[in-house]
């Protein structure tokens, strides 16, 4: 009975709307009676394309990615040649394989997302990164980079057949290639639309229309993803002087503006609560924001102007300047959605500042290498740089960040408003001068034994408290958590920030955060029966505990309670920086059986 009531709670959450909508999508494609199974394209049996530029820069220096190499999931390099690789086969497990025969493939609805292994695995190739690349290519002055553009092209839609196959399957990886294309478009600096790329275009808007509502349902980037996508199309179909662009621009307007104001908080926070899909989401008001301008089209309403402003706000203030790099927090697949440089995967500068100069009019960096997507996508940026508040309280999304000098932390409580996909209430990262001292677990992988998928997206991946051995919010689904914790507490203090929940089994958990020269936290902890767990999970190295004070000879993490700690001990656990990756770090864990408050300080040397 109580995981029926859990589960009844969940969905008045989540919202009875979206849960229809969702109902209704996968009864439909069940019955064989949903409108896009219905949906028919005559794809291009050929190009051109794309054109030569107008005019090529050889003093510009192209990113090294897609010559010989490609990094898949920003992790996992890979041999390329001049020759398009398999679009339909997983280039991580099967390198050299060939693509089926197209009339073999199965209507895309057909095809179970994990049934054959991880389907991202498939899809990435077929995100069209490389065409952005090449596009650069061309403009750097390399000798046959369009015609290598317009081979792959030409390749994937002989490989591809309309709506058949795995990637037609998902209507955010039909719109990440339509966005990708006018990407490319912009780098090349053609303002035209061939009739063959018309084609391809027109086919993948087909595709995204019908499952409009789907992708609402989600309240995540496949509803910004989707919205953007058409839009920018029809922006994109408005430069080229065709007619139908018009009522694509304004039906996309309609849904961009729409889901920016449901899916962004006032403050900047995503609803997925997730660092790498927050970029994601900004780097796609990025794109429809240049086309926009490219087309001369009206701004967008007040609203979206405001929550585009604070969401760069809000990535740009979890950034560690020094590194680029920023918490590993929620759900990560290994998503970069404007490749544009030779920055790390990991790097978020040079979105944070493109986003930065559109929607705020100044930089979020002084000058630097981040500042090449803006050389290349024709935007100026401006000599004002922002500064870097010492305080920053998300309370929308339920994030704190403090810094002072070249540390920072951030504490993550909960404010859920729509589904969270990591248990990770109370967790805290600290950072100090580009690295990050104690960490979150990450995502690993979507398609993997419940084990790991309850590691990493558990208590057990995050620094905070695990109550008598038990999860934080139950598991319903691959991607849903159930009784969804909520913060009843939160307060900004002399020198830091402090929140608390009381869970329904009665587990109560007030945390406070202090920066002040070193990282106090302050956990105050009851309601639980047997045990209550803390973690910190500590950067790799030669730690070992001495007179009960954790260290490394450069670092020192010590902890008091004013009960007895039963145990404090060094053991390992694993984190996943990047998709599919999985690698061991050390966790100290001290655990109390009586309700009580312990303090934890982390120190460094100067």
């Amino acid at each position: 009975m109580s995981g029926y009531a859990t589960r009844v709670r969940t969905l008045l959450a989540i919202g009875a709307t979206n849960g229809l909508r969702v109902l209704d999508y996968r009864l439909g494609l069940k019955s064989g009676l949903h409108p896009v199974q219905r949906v028919t394209a005559a794809l291009p049996a050929a190009g051109p394309f794309f054109t030569l530029p107008s005019a090529v820069d050889p003093a510009r220096r192209a990113p090294a990615a897609w010559h010989d190499e490609a990094t898949l999931f920003g992790a996992y390099p890979i041999a390329i040649g001049a020759q398009p690789p398999a679009w339909t086969r997983d280039p991580l497990t099967e390198p050299g394989a060939q693509d089926p025969a197209p009339d073999t493939l199965p209507p895309w609805w057909q095809i179970g997302d994990f049934a054959g292994g991880d389907i991202k695995r498939v899809w990435e190739l077929s995100r069209f990164d490389w065409a952005m690349a090449f596009a650069q290519h061309a403009r750097a002055g390399e000798v046959g980079a369009v015609e290598r553009l317009n081979h792959w092209i030409e390749d994937w839609v002989r490989a591809n057949p309309a709506y058949r196959g795995p990637n037609w399957k998902c209507a955010q990886e039909a719109s990440i290639r339509v966005l990708h294309l006018s990407v490319a478009a912009m780098l090349l600096s053609d303002a035209t639309m061939s009739a063959p790329l018309r084609s391809l275009v027109d086919a993948h808007v087909r595709r995204i229309l019908p499952t409009l509502s789907y992708a609402r349902a989600q309240d995540n980037n496949h509803a910004t993803s989707e919205a953007g996508a058409l839009f920018v199309a029809g922006a994109w179909m408005t430069c080229a002087g065709l007619p139908e662009g018009a009522e694509l621009a304004r039906r996309g307007r309609s849904l961009i503006e729409r889901a920016v104001a449901r899916l962004f908080a006032p403050d900047g926070s995503f609803s997925q609560y997730s660092v790498n899909y927050h970029r994601v989401a900004l780097d796609t008001l990025s794109i429809v924001e240049l086309w926009r301008r490219r087309a001369g089209l009206p701004p967008f309403n007040t609203t979206w102007n405001q929550r585009a402003s604070g969401a760069a706000n809000w990535l740009r203030l979890m950034v560690d300047p020094a590194s680029g790099d920023a918490p590993n927090l929620g759900a990560n697949d290994g998503a970069n959605l404007l490749p544009l440089t030779d920055a790390a995967y990991r790097d978020y500068r040079p979105s944070v500042q493109l986003a930065t100069v559109l929607f705020q009019e100044r930089r979020a960096f002084p000058p630097g290498p981040w500042d090449e997507s803006l050389a290349w996508l024709g935007v100026a940026p401006p000599d004002t740089v922002a500064e870097l508040p010492e305080r920053a309280i998300f309370d929308d999304g339920g994030y704190a960040v403090l810094r002072q000098a070249e540390a920072m932390v951030m504490l993550r409580y909960p404010r859920f408003r729509f589904r969270p996909s990591h248990a990770d209430a109370m967790h805290v990262d600290l950072w100090l001068a580009g690295r990050n001292l104690l960490r979150d677990g990450g995502s690993y992988s979507y398609n993997t034994e419940a084990e790991w998928l309850d590691y990493f997206g558990g208590v057990r991946s995050h620094n905070t408290i695990e109550f008598d051995a038990r999860p934080q919010m139950p598991r319903l689904s691959r991607f849903l958590f159930g009784d969804w914790l909520a913060t009843d507490m939160r307060r900004s203090t002399d020198m830091g920030f402090a929140a608390a929940y009381r869970h329904r089994a009665g587990w109560r958990h007030h945390r406070e955060v202090r920066l002040d020269g070193h990282l106090t936290v302050i956990d105050t902890l009851d309601g639980f029966e047997r045990e209550a767990r803390l973690r910190w999970r500590l950067a790799p190295g030669d730690w070992r505990i001495e007179d009960g004070v954790v260290t490394d000879g450069e670092h020192w993490l010590e902890m008091r309670a004013d009960v007895p700690i039963v145990s404090l001990k060094l053991t390992s656990g694993w984190e996943s920086r990047h998709y599919l990756e999985k690698t061991p770090l050390p966790v100290l864990e001290a655990v109390i059986t009586r309700p009580g408050r312990v303090t934890s300080e982390y120190r460094w040397t100067a």
